[in-house]
């Protein structure tokens, strides 16, 4: 039977007054001990009368004690019980903190610069020109592309797109949309926990697209879709074929994402047909918690390169590290061996990490072209086939150029001393 809500107010001798409600289906009474802010129950209310001050007091303490107790039975987690360990908000507000007390440091935020750390002259481009550079800008009007080049305001699309040779120039074009699952703190892409679904007919339209485009070489890249059972590799792998059926003369590179470690997804796109499967680590191991997404993790980023490797031994595998966010050269050269040794990745390219809005990381250190040069060496001398390394330089830079001069002849050259001597003399030759 149910019960109306009725609120009564009981005055004690001493002066302490309760207030009693009864709720709608309620099997008990709670009362409230408004003076003193404690809960008692509806019996020691009624024998509040009986009683002095002190013991309704004792009987409220005690009650308290018990609901508490309760409390503290939920399971607590490490962040919490690190959390209550350390200092408090009013410690913060008065400066009683010591660094021991810290729970954990992020390094990439202790080195933050706290000025303003001038652009080098080194880093100042031209503005891109040229008649192809234009022909190759009214080709992605005309087909309705959209490329990361325009999009990400690469500083090198007047290099890439400017060439003399369209059969060379390189363009990457993004995928299943510009909304990213994902929120790294270098990137500038806009995030979304439930971007827009994909669009069935964007495979057939891409192919149609960059079949009419002309160019000799083409990047294709996307967002992280965590929203997706498979990350959207199905519609990736899609797109690479039927690139490949309308224009097979036409490279294809694939910069995916890490599709949360998924060896099936990661075989179905390192086998989709493409030239080049490129995945970057974007910085060192120590780095990667403060500088990407708490998803994407160093050596789950190093196991994809291994695993499509792996899946086909034939595929070119290359990644690409920003410097520039307090790195050091034994965090870099680990990198690489890492690179090497597990991964048995063929192409690195090292690059300036340019800050996109001041909501984003600033930027620690700007690296010398000399520096660059020094790890461009390094990578060659670990057995790299290639390493790209500049300032200016991003992940597909004159990527068309650099797979046709220093991976195709190559092979080719393989393929030529394989049938005049029957042997390959040089272990840098794929």
């Amino acid at each position: 039977m149910s019960r109306k809500l009725i609120s009564t107010t009981i005055f004690s001798p001493e002066g302490v007054y309760y207030k009693i409600h009864e709720v709608n289906f309620s099997i008990r009474t709670l009362a409230t001990l408004s003076k003193g802010h404690k809960d008692l129950s509806l019996d020691q209310i009624n024998n509040s009368g009986n009683s002095n001050k002190n013991s309704s007091l004792d009987s409220a303490v005690s009650f308290s004690e018990t609901t508490e107790n309760q409390k503290l039975k939920r399971r607590r987690t490490r962040f919490t019980d690190t959390l209550n360990k350390g200092p408090s908000f009013d410690d913060f507000l008065r400066g009683r903190i010591n660094q021991d007390d810290l729970m954990s440091i992020d390094p990439v935020a202790a080195s933050q610069p706290a000025e303003h750390v001038k652009l080098p002259s080194w880093l100042k481009t031209q503005i891109p020109k040229g008649s192809n550079f234009s022909k190759l800008k009214d080709d992605v009007r005309d087909l309705k592309l959209h490329t990361v080049c325009e999009e990400a305001r690469c500083p090198n699309i007047g290099e890439c797109w400017g060439g003399k040779d369209k059969s060379k120039a390189t363009a990457t074009i993004m995928l299943m949309g510009d909304t990213c699952t994902r929120g790294c703190r270098f990137c500038s892409v806009k995030t979304n926990r439930t971007p827009p679904p994909l669009d069935p007919q964007e495979p057939e339209n891409t192919a149609v697209a960059i079949a009419k485009w002309g160019l000799g070489y083409v990047v294709l890249t996307t967002v992280d879709r965590d929203d997706l059972i498979d990350g959207g590799a199905h519609h990736f792998a899609d797109t690479v074929k039927r690139i490949k059926s309308k224009a097979p003369h036409i490279l294809v590179e694939c910069l995916t994402g890490d599709f949360r470690g998924d060896k099936n997804m990661i075989s179905l796109m390192a086998n989709s047909g493409l030239d080049v499967f490129a995945h970057n680590l974007e910085t060192v191991e120590d780095l990667t918690p403060y500088v990407r997404d708490r998803r994407a993790t160093f050596q789950q980023s190093l196991g994809v390169l291994k695993y499509a490797k792996e899946s086909n031994p034939n595929v070119i595998t290359k990644t690409s590290i920003m410097l520039g966010f307090g790195e050091t050269d034994e965090q870099i050269d680990d990198a690489l061996k890492k690179l090497r040794e597990i991964a048995n990745c063929d192409i690195v390219t090292f690059g300036q990490y340019m800050r996109p809005t001041k909501r984003h990381l600033k930027v620690v250190e700007y690296i010398s072209p000399d520096k660059f040069n020094y790890w461009k060496k390094r990578a060659m001398d670990m057995g790299f086939i290639y390493c790209a390394s500049g300032p200016l330089v991003r992940s597909s830079y004159k990527a068309g150029e650099v797979f046709i001069e220093n991976v195709l002849k190559k092979r080719q050259l393989k393929e030529t001393l394989r049938k005049t001597t029957g042997e390959i003399n040089s272990s840098n030759i794929l």
